[in-house]
């Protein structure tokens, strides 16, 4: 009887998954199945008519220096992105958890960039690196500020960046924020008796129990920033000469500028395995600690 109870039990719950299931099949799987077919043939995009041409497609993009190029830039800048997040966010996410004057406010203003398109986003900093900025190194005399930030092969990335940051560390501080509020005061009621300094207290108390919500951010802008697209493509387009071109912006411009669809899947293959690796890299690593650890 209890058999039959909990087989007609697990028949329900299959049934309720079973549309997840069909919709990940549908819009995840097939279309991998589909993009691993396609990678291996010299397919245009446009045409009917394709050849499968082997492995020749990944072994151009490994002697590719474009490609090494926009995977060297991934790299570096999901380093930057990662640790400027996690740095910024968590000192905001402190001092907005303090009992501070006008901290709703200040809570209140830090999300509004995240409620902004990528538009306007792109409008307003476009305009200040192109106009206001060197405005204002030409009044000062700084000569960092002199010039256009995003016309400047060397400093367009960092431009990029501080972009990113402004608009998306919204949410993993509303996440730390509410991290820090989980951490049990009676624990640093009783380090306080025992002697330990704010710092201790950070050190030992606070950042194992955020653990958790560090991972998830962490991973989060791993894989946010090896995809990274859209604030590229909105204030550079991969210039200037190629040093903003990123995975993400290659393989647009191989499929939308050159026709080559078959090409460009086979980059987004390669970048699908690479984004897979570092993030099971990222959360064993971030998981080896624990609290109580």
């Amino acid at each position: 009887m209890k058999k039959t109870k909990l087989v007609q039990r697990n028949q329900v719950l299959f049934l309720f998954t079973l549309p997840i299931l069909i919709m990940y099949c549908v819009f995840f799987i097939v279309p991998l199945l589909m993009g691993m077919k396609n990678s291996f043939t010299d397919w245009s995009g446009t045409s009917a008519d394709y050849n499968f041409i082997g492995v020749q497609n990944y072994i151009k993009i490994f002697q590719d220096e474009r490609f090494r190029n926009a995977l060297v830039f991934n790299f570096k800048y999901t380093f930057l992105l990662t640790v400027a997040t996690v740095v910024i966010s968590l000192i905001v996410a402190v001092v907005l958890n303090q009992k501070i004057k006008a901290r709703g406010f200040f809570r209140s203003i830090y999300f509004l960039p995240a409620i902004l398109s990528l538009v306007t986003v792109g409008l307003i900093w476009n305009e200040l690196f192109y106009r206001m900025i060197p405005a204002i190194g030409e009044a000062t005399g700084w000569g960092l500020f002199q010039s256009s930030w995003l016309g400047s092969p060397k400093l367009a990335m960092y431009a990029i960046l501080i972009v990113n940051l402004w608009q998306g560390c919204a949410t993993p501080i509303v996440l730390l924020i509410a991290g820090l509020q989980s951490v049990p005061v009676d624990l640093y009621e009783a380090a306080s008796i025992d002697g330990a300094t704010a710092w201790e207290k950070f050190k030992c108390i606070t950042i194992p129990y955020l653990i958790p919500v560090l991972n998830m951010v962490i991973v989060t802008c791993v894989k946010g920033g090896l995809t990274t697209f859209d604030y590229i493509k909105a204030m550079t387009d991969g210039g200037p000469m190629q040093s903003t071109e990123s995975v993400g912006i290659l393989i647009y411009n191989h499929a939308m500028q050159e026709g080559k669809f078959g090409y460009s899947v086979a980059e987004s293959m390669i970048l699908f395995v690479i984004i897979a690796l570092v993030s099971i890299v990222t959360m064993r690593m971030s998981n080896s600690r624990k609290v109580g650890d």
